[in-house]
């Protein structure tokens, strides 16, 4: 067989020359077929300047630069349904950041609303809230503060996150890790936020692919094979709803809708159930064309009424987003019905511009206005004001703004009542205290409780919908730090932290100055160096604490600290165990990943490449007791602050903040066990309390000669029992292995791993 010639530099150039025209043709022949005004002069002249801008550059799957902007316009004006001016600003994008033109360039040739939104999509090339924030986290806090300007950023930074993501193969498989965790944890939250479905779900499917491929063939694969099951049940529920609608004259389509692979593991994972124990794969779409746009709402509800009258709804499964859309303007109506063969099928009902508006997002809101029209931002004026006044303390921490973020990006919502009978729309799961924040800071700060629905109710009741609140407040009421323990929404959580940090600096304030009478009451001067001795001899990380504890009362300075500050003592001060973000891990096992040989392994580590983790080099590393991973999981590597390498499973909820708070700390790893050490998990049990069943547990457990039973706790309660095994195993077989011979006992139900 003979090797393919390579090509000479002249082919090569013509060769790339022929996909850049290819690709802009495709772009431009796109936009032609919207509704947006022509303005193909302007989008032509910046895909001209950023061709210019990045000749020469590849990617590092090797095609031209070019081609990366070329499809984030592709995907702003097709899929998000953006004009020119976004399409625009998608092509020059990356101009700013890697290349010597400047925003006044950009500015000067394209006018100033394209050159303010490259520039919110600039990112950050140094972090300005020292060594511990990412870049990631820098860019997102820059983006959200451009956003409140102009909402395209954080759809053209969308796009950009897309278009990385179906490109992620030519990545490290570390890269791929953080950028896979950054995506699940702050764009596809955000996409679902601004109404971007179909972007959502490729964004959490690709994210998945990466982080759990096993997994995720697996799933693939699965609804492949029951792909001829669930088209069974589509044509034999759906035509006697095509008979119902023909005979109401309705202009429409059904669609099925099946669940998305990670949609699906998130299931399996959070219900600890099989694929086959997944009820709700299929879903029906209508989607219809009104008949009369001012009447569409009315329309809906009378498909939903013909249903009612071919199959039975579900009592409690019904949910009207038709009267109360969702935060991001999603519109429809859903019910689950009964279908003949006697199983449960979900029907989804909605207009065509409410079916865009749910996988546009709040741009497809243009397709339905006159042509031309401008970009109405009100659907999003109240997510944007909330994020405004989160971004109006200006202390927070990076990396504390993204989790406080975080908060309200993926909860559902609930609707509540003020006394005088005004809705306001709740993340489900919020609690009086967050109501009464919402209300107006001064109200939540002086908040002593509630009446709901004229009950008295503590700060820490969890509203229901339907509630209706009316906040108790006394001007005697202060902020407590308790209080962040049930406050649950974003602005809640900033307002108290911002309260607090006040009153933090404040003590800082009173401590230092106490503290520094005491030393020259002493005759020590008062320096950054006796600060850090004290420090040292009061077990605190930094001055801040140490003046803290003083100003609060819970150090008192005394001849101790004198002594030791002249070396006449051992240091057995106020004892205080520092936070360590790895709850549960104690400091036998910090000093032991800490020992020379660990350090040496880990500053000898290449973070490029995919490290195997043996039975000598597991030694060198810590388990992370957040996720007790163990051989055969998907796991990654984290290299902490004090050279101790980390190992947590990559769905753990903490490795997807590591992977996007310190990404360049992020090692890929893999198994190279040979079963000669034992790991800890746990097993949920369920079953019938029957004569025997603890004997047949046992049973099973003792005929496991692989496996070390640490503990085992049982409770019955009206003939149910459940608990949990504390096993060590050698790896995932094995705790398969065991759950398969536990569930062939008659009166187990369940026996799953929960780690």
């Amino acid at each position: 067989m003979q090797d393919t010639p390579s090509l000479s530099p002249v082919q090569q150039e013509q060769q790339d020359e022929a996909m850049i025209q290819a690709a802009f043709k495709h772009l431009i022949d796109t936009y032609l077929a919207s509704n947006h005004r022509r303005k193909v002069e302007v989008i032509t002249k910046a895909f001209n300047f950023a061709k210019q801008a990045h000749k020469g550059v590849r990617r590092l799957s090797g095609e031209p630069y070019i081609l990366h902007p070329i499809a984030v316009a592709q995907i702003v004006c097709e899929e998000i349904g953006l004009g020119s001016t976004s399409i625009s600003a998608a092509l020059l994008h990356d101009v700013e950041e890697d290349t010597d033109y400047t925003n006044e360039d950009i500015s000067n040739l394209f006018g100033p609303k394209v050159a303010n939104i490259v520039e919110g999509l600039t990112k950050i090339s140094g972090g300005i809230f020292g060594d511990r924030a990412s870049l990631q986290a820098e860019t997102f806090k820059k983006l959200l503060l451009t956003m409140s300007d102009d909402i395209r950023v954080i759809l053209i930074k969308i796009a950009d996150r897309l278009h990385n993501m179906r490109t992620l193969s030519s990545m490290l498989p570390s890269k791929q890790y953080k950028i896979a965790g950054e995506t699940l944890y702050i764009f596809a939250p955000l996409a679902d936020r601004l109404g971007l479905n179909k972007i959502k779900t490729e964004l959490e499917d690709l994210s998945f692919r990466y982080e759990h491929p096993d997994d995720y063939n697996d799933i693939v694969n699965r609804l492949h094979e029951t792909q001829a099951d669930r088209e069974e049940v589509f044509d034999s529920f759906t035509p006697a709803i095509r008979e119902k609608l023909d005979a109401m004259g309705c202009n429409y389509s059904i669609k099925a809708r099946i669940k998305s692979p990670y949609s699906i593991w998130m299931k399996m994972q959070n219900k600890h159930i099989p694929f086959e124990e997944v009820f709700d794969l299929l879903a029906i779409r209508i989607v219809f064309t009104p008949k009369d746009r001012q009447k569409e709402v009315e329309e809906c509800y009378q498909i939903y009424a013909a249903l009612t009258q071919i199959y039975k709804p579900h009592p409690t499964r019904f949910r009207d987003w038709l009267s109360n859309p969702k935060a991001n303007g999603y519109q429809a109506l859903h019910n689950t019905f009964m279908s003949r063969q006697g199983k449960w099928i979900e029907v989804q009902i909605r207009s065509d511009r409410m079916d865009d508006i749910a996988e546009q997002g709040f741009a497809a809101h243009w397709k339905y206005k006159d042509a031309g029209a401008e970009y109405d931002e009100n659907e999003l004026d109240k997510w944007l004001n909330s994020i405004k006044e989160i971004l109006d303390d200006p202390q927070p921490d990076t990396l504390d703004f993204l989790d406080t973020i975080k908060l309200n990006l993926f909860a559902s919502e609930i609707l509540v009542f003020t006394p005088k009978g005004d809705i306001r729309t709740m993340p489900a799961g919020s609690t009086a205290l967050d109501f009464a924040f919402t209300i107006h800071s001064f109200v939540g700060s002086h908040c002593i409780g509630a009446k709901v629905n004229h009950r008295l109710e503590p700060l820490s009741y969890r509203l229901k919908s339907g509630d209706q609140i009316e906040v108790l407040t006394s001007r005697n009421q202060h902020v407590q730090a308790e209080w962040l323990n049930y406050a649950t929404t974003a602005k809640a959580k900033g307002k108290i932290q911002a309260i607090l940090r006040r009153e933090n600096r404040q003590k800082q304030t009173e401590g230092r100055a106490q503290l520094d009478d005491f030393l020259r009451s002493k005759d020590v001067a008062p320096t950054p160096a006796v600060y850090e001795k004290l420090c040292t001899f009061h077990r605190l990380e930094d001055d801040a604490q140490l003046f803290q504890a003083i100003g609060e009362g819970k150090i008192t300075p005394g001849d101790g600290d004198v002594a030791y500050l002249h070396g006449k003592t051992g240091g057995r001060g106020w004892r205080r165990f520092i936070a360590n973000p790895f709850k549960g891990r104690d400091r036998s096992q910090q000093d032991d990943a800490a020992t020379d040989e660990g350090e040496r392994f880990v500053k000898g580590i290449n973070r490029r490449k995919v490290i195997h983790l043996t039975d000598d080099t597991i030694n060198y590393c810590t388990i992370a007791t957040c996720c007790h991973p163990i051989p055969g999981d998907d796991v990654m590597g984290y290299i902490t602050p004090q050279n101790a390498l980390e190992i947590h499973k990559r769905s753990c909820p903490e490795a997807v903040k590591l992977k996007t708070r310190y990404g360049n700390n992020i090692i890929a790893l893999d198994w190279d066990m040979h079963r000669l050490s034992y790991f800890d998990t746990k097993i949920y049990l369920k079953g019938i309390d029957a004569h025997g069943v603890l004997y047949s547990i046992a049973d099973v457990l003792h005929k496991e000669l692989d496996c070390i039973v640490r503990r085992i706790t049982l409770s019955t309660n009206d003939g149910i029992f459940e608990g949990t095994l504390d096993v060590g195993v050698h790896d995932t077989s094995d705790t398969k292995r065991i759950c398969e011979a536990l569930m062939l006992i008659e009166n187990v139900s369940k026996a799953v791993r929960i780690d």
